[in-house]
This record gives structure tokens, C-alpha cells and sequence, in this order.
């Protein structure tokens, strides 16, 4: 794949994760929309808590999209992924569609910044077997 398609392709795939992200996740904790208070009981978290995980995950979302600080934001997502992944193992969530639905989201995101960013190809680079044993 030619570096401009990659450089496409990531894009979308981020475009997508932050939208999905936005629309999902954040807005309806922010909006204060009923549904997220009600999601956030349900899996036992007191009253009032969707309003911070909100403002959270909207300041990780920013971070992931601004160039220079990509990388944390994904980092710092990833975090919250994997408390929100933690809060559906408590629950007893079903596993494929509720517990590794955040690990789904996960490398989405990082596939999306890896796809479009060298840098983290450079650390990150996936080999063919032909060019490891040097044939």
C-alpha cells in the first residue's frame, strides 16, 4: 500500500473512531441524556459519574486527534478502555459483544494512527516473513 493511501485510510479509520467516540459515548454523557445515567447504574456506578467519564473521554478524543499529541490520546484512551472493558467484567456482561467490545474499539483507534502516522509505523513495523529470513 502506497504511503498516500495509508495516509487516507488511517484517516478515515480515525475520522470514524472519533465519531463514533462523539456520538456514542461522549455527547450523551455531556448532554446529561437520561440513558447515560441509567447505562452507568446498571453496571454499578453511583449517580453523577457520567458527566466526569464524559469531560474525560472528550479531552482523550481531542488529544488523539491533534498530530503532536496522537499518542497519548490513544494511550490515555486506551486506559479508559480498558476501565470501561474492567466495569463490563464486573457486571458479567456477555464477553464477545460487551466485554471485548472496547478492546474491538481499541485497535480500530490504533489502527487508524498507526495507518497514518510514520512514526509510529517506525516503532511498530510489521515485516513479511520473506524479510526476516532474508530471502
Amino acid at each position: 500500500m502506497n504511503t498516500t493511501a495509508m495516509l487516507w485510510t488511517g484517516r478515515i479509520l480515525s475520522g470514524l473512531f472519533v465519531l463514533f467516540m462523539l456520538g456514542a459515548s461522549v455527547t450523551p454523557k455531556l448532554a446529561g441524556m437520561p440513558v447515560a445515567e441509567e447505562t452507568m447504574a446498571q453496571l454499578g456506578w453511583p449517580a453523577g459519574y457520567a458527566m466526569m467519564i464524559g469531560i474525560i473521554e472528550l479531552f482523550c478524543v481531542i488529544l488523539y486527534v491533534y498530530p503532536r499529541t496522537s499518542v497519548l490520546g490513544a494511550v490515555l484512551t486506551m486506559g479508559l478502555l480498558g476501565g470501561a472493558m474492567a466495569t463490563q467484567v464486573r457486571a458479567e456482561s456477555p464477553l464477545f459483544s460487551h466485554v471485548l467490545f472496547s478492546l474491538y474499539l481499541g485497535l480500530f483507534m490504533w489502527g487508524g494512527l498507526w495507518l497514518r502516522d510514520p512514526r509510529l509505523r517506525a516503532i511498530f513495523p510489521f515485516a513479511s516473513a520473506r524479510s526476516k529470513t532474508g530471502t
